[in-house]
């Protein structure tokens, strides 16, 4: 009964920003990284942003220096903070947790996805 609920997507123009939240109910034994990507249509998804347990960041190329991915581990939250959004970063932005079970496997958790379009 795990799931992740994602919000903050929608319509901005260029250099605009966003703010996506992704926040996790249920089971989780383990959690080893939150992050985020994101799938354009007729693309393959991409990994844009994650952040690891220990708290180490890491980030595509393509979205460095203009987004932020940080967490809450209170609230079961984590955060994709976008800035100077371009028209290229029209996706849907899917959340993701990577776990380990009880018995020692990986799982991994998805959102439902939230469209975010940059468009002037």
């Amino acid at each position: 009964q795990v799931q992740l609920v994602e919000s903050g997507g929608g319509l901005v123009q260029p250099g605009g920003s966003l703010r996506l939240s992704c926040v996790g109910s249920g089971s989780f034994f383990r959690i080893n990284a939150m992050g985020w990507f994101r799938q354009a249509p007729g693309k393959q998804r991409e990994s844009v942003a994650g952040i690891t347990s220990g708290g180490s960041t890491n980030y595509a190329d393509s979205v460095k220096g203009r987004f932020t991915v940080s967490r809450d581990n209170a609230k079961n939250t984590v955060y994709l903070q976008m800035n100077s959004l371009k028209p290229e970063d029209t996706a849907v932005y899917y959340c993701n947790v990577a776990t380990t079970t009880s018995w020692g496997t990986r799982r991994d958790y998805w959102g439902q996805g939230t469209q975010v379009t940059v468009s002037s």
